[in-house]
Parts: C-alpha cells; sequence; structure tokens
C-alpha cells in the first residue's frame, strides 16, 4: 500500500476498534508496557531473538499506516487521533499472529487495548523508577508528551497515572540499569512461571 492511499484509509471513518475472541496460551503474542524509557524496544528485540519470534513495535507500524511519523501526528492531529490510530494497529498487530510486541507509553491505558492484549498476549510490565526513566529519555528528542512541560514533572505526573494500570499486567520485571540480557533473562524466567502456573490453574 503507498503512503498516499495508506494516509486516505487514515483518514477515512471507521467503526469501534473490535474486542478480539481469546487465544490459547501458547499462541499469545508477548506484549510489553511500560512508561517512555522503560526499555520495551530494546528489551524487546533481544527477547525476541531468544524466543525465536518476530519483534513489531507498534509505534513504528503506527507510523507506517499514518504516514507520518508520531511527533507529526500529535502536532498535526492530536493525541486523541494518534491513540484512535495505536488502538487500531494494536488490534491488527495482535490477530496476525504470535510475537514480541512492544507498545507506546499510553497504549496500555485503553480499555479495548487492554481487553484485546489480555486475549491474544502475555502482558510485560516493564518498570523502572523515575531517575532511570528520565536518563534514558533524555537520550532522546522524539517524546511528544515530554515537551508539554518540565520533562521531570511530566514524567512524574505519568508515573502517578499509568503505575496503578500497569499493574494490572500479567508479569512485572525490573527494568534497571545494566546490561539488557539481565532483563530478558528476567523476563523469560517470568514467563515460564507464568504459563506453569496458567496450566496448572486450567487443569484443576
Amino acid at each position: 500500500m503507498s503512503t498516499e492511499t495508506q494516509q486516505k484509509a487514515s483518514a477515512a471513518p471507521e467503526g469501534p476498534v473490535p474486542r478480539l475472541d481469546p487465544a490459547p496460551l501458547p499462541e499469545r503474542s508477548i506484549v510489553l508496557v511500560g512508561l517512555m524509557g522503560a526499555g520495551k524496544t530494546t528489551v524487546g528485540r533481544r527477547l525476541a531473538q531468544k524466543l525465536g519470534l518476530p519483534f513489531v513495535d507498534a509505534d513504528i507500524e503506527i507510523e507506517r499506516a499514518a504516514g507520518k511519523t508520531i511527533p507529526e501526528i500529535f502536532e498535526h492531529h492530536g493525541e486523541a487521533a494518534f491513540r484512535d490510530g495505536e488502538r487500531r494497529v494494536i488490534a491488527r498487530l495482535l490477530e496476525d499472529g504470535q510475537r514480541v510486541l512492544a507498545t507506546g507509553g499510553g497504549a496500555f491505558m485503553d480499555e479495548t487495548t487492554r481487553a484485546n492484549i489480555a486475549a491474544r498476549g502475555i502482558s510485560v510490565w516493564l518498570r523502572a523508577d523515575l531517575d532511570v526513566l528520565m536518563r534514558r529519555v533524555a537520550r532522546r528528542a522524539n517524546r511528544p508528551l515530554l515537551k508539554q512541560g518540565d520533562p521531570r514533572s511530566v514524567m512524574e505526573r505519568l508515573i502517578g497515572e499509568r503505575y496503578p494500570v500497569y499493574e494490572s499486567a500479567d508479569i512485572t520485571v525490573e527494568s534497571l540499569e545494566g546490561p539488557h540480557e539481565v532483563v530478558v533473562d528476567d523476563v523469560i524466567s517470568k514467563l515460564e512461571e507464568f504459563r506453569k502456573s496458567a496450566e496448572k490453574t486450567s487443569h484443576e
């Protein structure tokens, strides 16, 4: 599909994003959630390689669908339009087969997206403290939400708003400073524990 066609398609009115039917546990994607700077993309790439699964970054897919960068979408259309596109893209990706999927920081805040992730994925919250997040986001300038005031204050507000929702993820892994492989191994270990526990519960 050409960029022009994609832009026309994304501008066309569409109905509500459907709630996906549940998939069997062994077929579910691994969905990484957490704030910007939590390491979702970096950890996700390494995790996918170790698990032998494809890796997809939802933000990149959103940009492809819109034919614009995320900062451009925010600037030209606003956050609400971005969130609607995000909701649709993630639903499509969850229907496309098992993978490791990195989501944007606000994606898991959407009720429909959370329901679809619960149906088709195993959600993994990469949790990081404020100082770690600030050191990481300082390396990149393409964070639209951090341009809406003092970055540290904005991040503190996002932590207050989003961490209580992230806590509903299936698995929580601390995203610490240091080698990403340590975080990847922790994710894999907790995935194994989660699957064993889920299988045991299903047989009771």
